[in-house]
């Protein structure tokens, strides 16, 4: 008997500002490590999952919250079940800071998630609810209706964030990604970060750093959670995202980032985000260009 093919159903919803979305997944695809430029606060609904996070593995299960912080690594794969299915909202390091700095709970050191699953906070879960409901009403609103509901998402992601951050954030990072990088490591990513398009090969960043090619691979995993080849890929798919967003053609950002074609940007966009570059371009196409939440 054929085996059943893996179920993977993402939808991804614009906002009224540039620095917030949200998407739905339903799937039992096994993520891999990974991370993202944003934050992430999600709300599992059905199924279970088991991931690694900055603080080590965890499990989620079903009424559970969820979080990432921008460039934590982590991963996904269902636990105890064929899929799991869940809803996140994403913000823009720009909006959560704003956000800190209204609710004065900004620190000195930034704003930091505290847990990757946040269990039995029945008022967090339910204004993240409803901020996920708005967002994929005010996405499916008439252009002439639009302000009024798009007052109604500012007023649950207000809502939303002043319980995520007045309860849930700004502890200490256990694993905080790259604070203890050397020096020499350090300069390993920016060079990479510099040349997206013409890495130097492994041979020349090992002799920048003057480590040998395997020291230099357990230093930067150690490091930032992930080689340096699969790094430079999440670079890649980031800068796709922001430059699609803006409304640069699928075509010109697989080339501008480095992508050997579009098919190719998009099996990597696909992997590290859970949706194509063009569902992420058609979300972001219905986008007002409104200021972040302040």
């Amino acid at each position: 008997m054929k085996p059943a093919a893996p179920t993977h159903q993402c939808q991804v919803f614009g906002s009224p500002w540039e620095g917030v979305y949200a998407t739905h997944i339903e799937s039992s695809r096994h993520y891999g490590r990974h991370w993202h430029a944003v934050y992430g606060l999600g709300l599992l609904d059905d199924g279970a999952q088991s991931s690694a996070s900055g603080r080590g593995p965890v499990d989620a299960y079903a009424g559970d919250l969820i979080t990432t912080n921008p460039g934590e690594v982590h991963d996904g794969q269902p636990l105890g079940g064929p899929s799991r299915r869940w809803r996140m909202v994403y913000l823009e390091p720009s909006v959560v800071h704003a956000m800190a700095g209204d609710l004065a709970t900004a620190s000195p050191h930034g704003v930091a998630l505290a847990r990757p699953v946040i269990q039995g906070d029945a008022a967090l879960r339910e204004a993240l609810h409803q901020l996920l409901q708005r967002l994929a009403h005010w996405s499916a609103t008439p252009q002439a209706a639009a302000s009024l509901t798009a007052l109604a998402c500012e007023e649950a992601l207000v809502q939303t964030c002043a319980l995520l951050l007045g309860r849930h954030a700004n502890a200490p990072r256990a694993h905080g990604l790259g604070a203890d990088a050397s020096a020499e490591v350090r300069q390993v990513r920016d060079q990479l970060a510099d040349a997206p398009l013409a890495p130097p090969t492994l041979t020349q960043l090992a002799a920048m750093a003057g480590l040998g090619k395997y020291q230099l691979l357990r230093r930067f995993t150690q490091a930032y959670g992930l080689p340096p080849h699969a790094w430079l890929l999440q670079q890649r798919a980031e800068r796709a995202r922001s430059l699609v967003q803006r409304g640069t053609s699928l075509a010109e950002a697989a080339a501008d980032c480095g992508f050997a074609d579009q098919s190719h940007m998009t099996r990597i966009f696909a992997r590290q985000f859970g949706f194509t570059p063009g569902a992420w371009q058609k979300a972001a196409a219905g986008w007002q260009r409104r200021p972040l939440p302040q």
